[in-house]
């Protein structure tokens, strides 16, 4: 059974371009991980401090293999250091879910 990550982000408003920026490297970074990379989504209207990610994996165990791979990636190292270097991500909620099928 398939999961899908889905990441709720609650940002520092005044750093949103750096959100961004870290947001950007992970399109490349995640999939090069073994995620299936639905995307990132920014705030555009309305609450200005809020943004989300969506990665999809084959199975539990596929995720856990990806989070030792992005662990061991030079790049997805930096860009971890990154966020926390600038501290534009003020809270993050990790949410693990399943598609309903018939």
């Amino acid at each position: 059974m398939s999961v899908t990550v889905f990441i709720r982000y609650q940002l520092d408003p005044f750093k949103r371009a750096q959100f961004e920026e870290y947001s950007k490297r992970w399109l490349t970074i995640i999939p090069k991980c073994g995620g299936d990379l639905i995307g990132y989504f920014m705030p555009h209207e309305g609450t200005n401090n809020i943004a989300f990610a969506l990665i999809t994996f084959e199975s539990l165990a596929a995720y856990e293999a990806y989070r030792a791979r992005l662990r061991q990636d030079a790049e997805g190292m930096a860009n971890f250091h990154f966020a926390e270097e600038h501290k534009f991500i003020l809270a993050e909620e990790r949410t693990n879910l399943r598609k309903v099928v018939l």
